[in-house]
């Protein structure tokens, strides 16, 4: 994939970070995940430089975390996660226990390895059902963007996506060898600006090894330069992590001795 020049950014590190704050999807996917990671989780999200915008976890824990949290931050669950399968039941009853534990988001994985094999109708079929499955719900569709590799096949997941409904795209599951890249989000979002049904109100979620503030101003400048300014809030941009909320806090309060984050899949 060629590397095209980046965007400048012309905010400083501080408001930089105030921004990735504002849209962060604060994250622990881990395996053997208990209330009392998540807990400790939404701890975090609300604190001392201001809240994240959600918690994301498994469906399992979902109500949990909705029960720890105050309304004005979102909990998002992950649904067919994080291998992107082709089952639609498994991937519907995952959503359907998202949308009882109270949650307000879908974080779906797109069946990668189908559209790689050239089954587009299978992604059609399982993102249209969990779409069917959670009315009202804000649904991301998790492309896997690594595995996808060309940019002709991000495109292709990307449109397929929008079509079957999505209200974010995002890049990546946290669980492969290549996660969130500039060039693929570069992919994502034009594909959002080109749809005519899309581009003023679809997000984009960049997931997958940004830890630091200055990694999540790349992103930002991204989605400024292709999808305006305006889209800079947490109805059009999320980014997925958990350790990124430490360097954050240091850019904003260096006082702050930034408690450890807890270990994610992300």
């Amino acid at each position: 994939m060629n590397t095209p020049k980046q965007p400048t950014w012309s905010h400083d590190l501080p408001t930089s970070a105030r921004i990735a704050l504002a849209c962060l999807d604060l994250t622990s996917l881990n395996d053997g995940d208990t209330e009392a990671d998540i807990a400790t989780l939404c701890q975090r999200a609300q604190g001392p430089c201001g809240p994240v915008a959600a918690v994301c976890v498994w469906p399992r824990l979902a109500a949990f975390a909705r029960a720890q949290l105050p309304a004005s931050i979102s909990v998002a669950a992950v649904a067919n996660f994080p291998h992107g399968n082709t089952d639609v039941n498994a991937a519907v009853r995952d959503t359907q226990q998202i949308v009882q534990a109270g949650a307000q988001e879908v974080d779906v994985v797109l069946p990668f390895k189908a559209l790689i094999a050239g089954d587009e109708a299978a992604v059609t079929t399982l993102l249209t059902a969990v779409r069917q499955a959670c009315p009202g719900l804000v649904l991301k569709v998790i492309l896997e963007t690594g595995e996808l590799k060309t940019p002709e096949l991000i495109q292709r997941a990307s449109q397929l996506a929008l079509d079957a409904g999505a209200d974010f795209l995002k890049t990546s599951t946290g669980k492969t060898p290549t996660n969130a890249t500039p060039e693929a989000a570069r992919v994502i979002l034009s594909a959002i600006a080109a749809s005519a049904t899309a581009k003023d109100h679809v997000g984009f979620k960049a997931s997958g090894g940004i830890r630091t503030a200055q990694e999540a101003m790349v992103y930002e400048a991204l989605v400024r330069q292709i999808l305006g300014a305006e889209a800079l809030n947490p109805k059009r941009f999320r980014i997925g992590a958990s350790s990124l909320l430490n360097d954050i806090e240091a850019v904003l309060n260096p006082a702050i001795a930034a408690a450890p984050a807890p270990a994610s899949g992300y």
